[in-house]
């Protein structure tokens, strides 16, 4: 970690500077310059839009790409672990075996999945803009921006009937309007065993080299047909190589690299120790949930999976974030853009309060913490569906653009569709996460807290748990539908234990969350937007946005990276997989699947199985399509090594590394270890 910062800072990145493969650009401003200048190579808009409405977004997190013209889209294992789970029963654990439907009669109709295309972009900035009026205090501005969101967004989807959601870029520099195709029938194809989707377990998680399956298929339905795209990425059985410039089309979920100093020392100091115990605290009761049975680790096994995923992911973020010398860059990039503000007037009466401005914001945030992460409804499924059912009914009653976030018309559908799902819930592991959550809470805060009276009404975390839990209707989802179709009178005359467990706490959660609101976030819109505004003044649009789950278009080559004394290669082979296997003496968590002990055979072992590029990506890149300069696909992001895991704060092209599978090793598996020829045919157009 040492090393990478102080690559970075001997380069003297500043904030104008974007190093040549840096990036995460939004479609509406590709690194056209940095292409043609490196590459000479410039993508027109028939790529640009090809590849856009080719890329898909899984909404319970993760990217997708349509790769045949009969609606096949490919993502990861792991971003498909979720609906696996829920498509499961204790008979068939999908997660564990894998599933291929060999007609479309036996592909599977996942319970809550929704995938969305990015269809169009509008520029709304001015408009959004234009609703904060002169001598607003700051609430009144975060309460106007809400308000004229909310009607863009509802204005936008009753026209066209798409989904539309207004993005914030820039810290609020810009915002736009996103209208996406939403695609709720959706089926699983193929998922091969996750022993061999995620080799090697927790301990390679984030390394390289990499001997990794982790690839699945889905089709998208729509009035009970397979939807033909006019856009889907041509399947490349070449795959990548040595030193080819790619590109990823794909859906970055959050980075902190326009965030101010103070902002970064309250992630230092406050929000990553404490997400981090959380999270230790959490796997510690999943996994003795786990150890009680078969059937208990089947029901476990995806949260065990995604807590040990973000303690790996954000412990290298966390180690990055206390290195001196990041905050040392961090801190010269800040007193640069603020030195050009201060030496124009006019610019520093419009701009040059607005890092001082977040500074007092979270110094107010740090203060009360551990109030607004504790006093919630933590748990698992049903607690959350509780609220929001609470929630939802209240929220109705208000104009659109006055309810909370999350509630607006242009949201519903959405929440509904999530709200409704057949999906399976398990009332054991719920009570056990449940109790846990609240016995937290009050460790935390204390039995004097108005939170933890509420919540406790004067009894145990584990009663309260087992009352609400054993108690509740919620399991089936008619329940849950009668109680939102029947209103707030329906909901307030409930009689359900976890019902009234939520109307209990809704107040006091509202509460938080308007504090929050009006407190550091009313503030933090206003000073983030005069910061977007002091970067374009300065450097213009040279510089990409931080992620937001939106699409975005990095690129890079395939190239390997020296560590550990030695040079890690840019691909990897079944060869490779087959030696790790034998290394270990095939034990856990380095055994094989059965298929690939008895059909090794069959296989060209030199085959790449995985390779790595410097595309730069990060968590909601997973499932994301790599693509050449034809527009072909070559490969699938399933991870970042070790050293990307700064790149939350910064990028290092030295050893930042992204990670996929190749479309090679994946023709290899289908058709050899798979006996999916027909699937294969498919994705080759054939």
């Amino acid at each position: 970690m040492q090393r990478v910062v102080s690559f970075v800072l001997v380069c003297g990145l500043g904030a104008a500077l974007v190093v040549a493969e840096e990036g995460m650009w939004t479609f509406d401003n590709p690194p056209v310059k940095q292409l043609a200048e490196k590459y000479g190579f410039t993508p027109t808009k028939e790529w640009l839009d090809h590849i856009r409405l080719s890329s898909v977004r899984f909404n319970d997190g993760g990217s997708g790409s349509f790769v045949s013209a009969t609606g096949l889209v490919l993502t990861n294992h792991h971003v498909a672990l979720g609906q696996l789970q829920k498509l499961s029963s204790p008979e068939k654990d999908y997660v564990a075996d894998g599933f291929l439907a060999r007609t479309p009669e036996e592909e599977l109709r996942c319970p809550d999945l929704e995938l969305n295309v990015l269809v169009s972009m509008e520029d709304v900035t001015a408009r959004v803009l234009a609703a904060v009026k002169p001598g607003m205090s700051e609430k009144e501005a975060n309460d106007a921006r809400k308000a004229v969101i909310a009607a863009i967004e509802k204005e936008s989807m009753e026209a066209t009937g798409l989904r539309s959601d207004v993005v914030t870029l820039y810290q609020g520099g810009e915002y736009w309007l996103y209208r996406y195709k939403k695609y709720t029938d959706v089926r699983l194809v193929f998922a091969p065993e996750q022993q061999i989707a995620f080799y090697g377990g927790d301990p390679d998680n984030f390394t390289y080299p990499r001997y990794n399956l982790d690839m699945a298929l889905f089709r998208v339905y729509e009035n009970g047909r397979p939807v033909k795209p006019e856009h889907y990425l041509k399947w490349n059985p070449a795959g990548a190589a040595d030193g080819e410039l790619v590109f990823v089309s794909g859906h970055p979920g959050s980075t902190n690299r326009l965030y101010t100093l103070a902002q970064l020392a309250t992630l230092r100091d406050v929000t990553y120790p404490m997400r981090l115990a959380g999270i230790e605290r959490r796997l510690s009761v999943a996994r003795a949930y786990a150890a009680r049975g078969k059937e208990q680790a089947r029901q476990a096994a995806g949260l065990i999976f995604g807590l040990e995923n973000s303690q790996k992911a954000l412990s290298g973020e966390f180690k990055g974030l206390k290195d001196p010398q990041l905050l040392q860059l961090k801190e010269k990039q800040e007193k640069e853009l603020r030195a050009k503000v201060a030496a124009n007037p006019a610019w520093q009466k419009e701009f040059g309060g607005a890092w001082d401005a977040i500074e007092k914001a979270q110094a107010l945030f740090r203060a009360r913490a551990k109030e607004y992460s504790y006093r919630r409804l933590g748990g698992y499924r049903l607690p959350s569906m509780a609220l929001s059912i609470v929630q939802l009914v209240a929220e109705l009653q208000k104009p659109d653009g006055e309810r909370l976030d999350g509630y607006h018309d242009s949201q519903l559908p959405s929440l509904k569709f999530r709200l409704f799902s057949p999906a399976p819930i398990y009332p054991e592991f719920e009570e056990v996460l449940l109790a846990d959550s609240l016995k937290e809470a009050l460790e935390k805060l204390g039995p004097e807290d108005p939170f933890i009276k509420a919540v406790l009404d004067g009894k145990s975390p584990e009663e309260v748990a087992h009352e609400a839990i054993s108690g509740t209707k919620l399991v089936d989802p008619a329940f849950r539908k009668q109680l939102v179709e029947g209103g707030q009178a329906a909901v307030a005359a409930a009689d359900d234990p976890l019902i009234a467990l939520a109307r209990r706490v809704d107040p006091i959660l509202r509460q938080e969350r308007k504090w929050y609101e009006d407190t550091v976030q009313s503030i933090e819109r206003s000073a983030g937007e005069k910061i977007g505004r002091a970067r374009f003044a300065v450097y213009g649009k040279s510089m990409y946005p931080d992620a937001t789950f939106t699409l975005r278009l990095a690129f890079g080559t395939v190239t390997g990276y020296p560590y550990n004394g030695t040079v890690a290669p840019s691909k990897t082979t079944f060869y490779g997989l087959y030696d790790r296997a034998a290394s270990f003496d095939f034990k856990p968590p380095f055994h094989l699947p059965k298929r690939f002990l008895e059909r090794k055979d069959k296989l060209d072992l030199a085959t790449p199985l995985n390779f790595v590029c410097t595309c730069d990506i990060i968590g909601g890149n997973s499932g994301s399509p790599v693509v050449n300069r034809q527009g072909e696909l070559v490969g699938l992001i399933f991870d970042g090594n070790i050293e990307s895991l700064v790149g939350r704060f910064v990028f290092d092209i030295t050893a930042n590394r992204a990670v996929a599978v190749h479309t090679a090793g994946m023709t290899e598996a289908l058709r050899k270890l798979y006996d999916a020829e027909f699937l294969v045919k498919e994705l080759l157009g054939q």
